[in-house]
């Protein structure tokens, strides 16, 4: 579970910024306004991030405040899992990305993969739903659901990408280094269920 001083400052951004979207008395705007940069100070005292960049990233967004989409190809080959090693921290993840606007989440996902990975896939289902909150990531801004989906090989072939240093698969029981930003060591065990059990229903939270 996130910490409640995480929890508190993504609400007040949350009422912050809703707020600021409908708003009509000068007098509500600056209380908005006041709410917005104490979040923004919360996040300051207990991150390494200085306010300016809070400001220019967590707290510009605008319109009715909703929570972030990040979406994690999954693909097996031979019992292993394909994971990219991250040029921002030299570690490991499911290929994937922020949701885009104008594609669905498997047309995400496939983008994500090719762009990351060079292989080409087609999606299978969807694994698991979950809720950022609710699993041992480091502690983030926004408030972020991730969609896991299962995706097959259909062409291409391993290539780095713009934002990635390596491609590989790994087995279960050897998994390098992961970006727990991006996913948790449990999540990864995680999709191996799905490998075991491919009738397995879809997780929620």
């Amino acid at each position: 579970m996130e910490p409640k001083w995480l929890t508190w400052a993504k609400e007040i951004q949350a009422i912050a910024q809703t707020g600021l979207a409908y708003a009509k008395d000068v007098y509500d705007v600056e209380r908005y306004q006041a709410l917005r940069e104490l979040s923004v100070d919360i996040l300051a005292n207990y991150t390494l991030e200085s306010k300016e960049t809070l400001r220019l990233s967590f707290a510009n967004e605008e319109g009715y405040c909703t929570p972030k989409t990040d979406i994690r190809g999954v693909v097996f080959r031979d019992n292993s899992i394909l994971l990219v090693r991250e040029k921002s921290d030299g570690k490991w993840a499911l290929p994937g990305g922020w949701a885009d606007i104008g594609l669905s989440p498997s047309e995400v996902a496939v983008k994500e993969i090719r762009e990351e990975s060079g292989f080409e896939t087609e999606a299978v289902r969807l694994l698991a739903v979950m809720d950022k909150k609710f699993h041992d990531h480091p502690p983030e801004a926004y408030h972020i659901y991730k969609l896991f989906i299962l995706c097959r090989i259909v062409g291409g072939k391993a290539v780095e990408g713009l934002e990635t240093s390596g491609v590989s698969f790994f087995s279960e029981d050897n998994l390098p280094e992961l970006s727990i930003e991006r996913n948790t060591v449990e999540q990864v065990h995680t999709m191996f269920q799905y490998l075991q059990n491919p009738s397995k229903p879809v997780i929620l939270d």
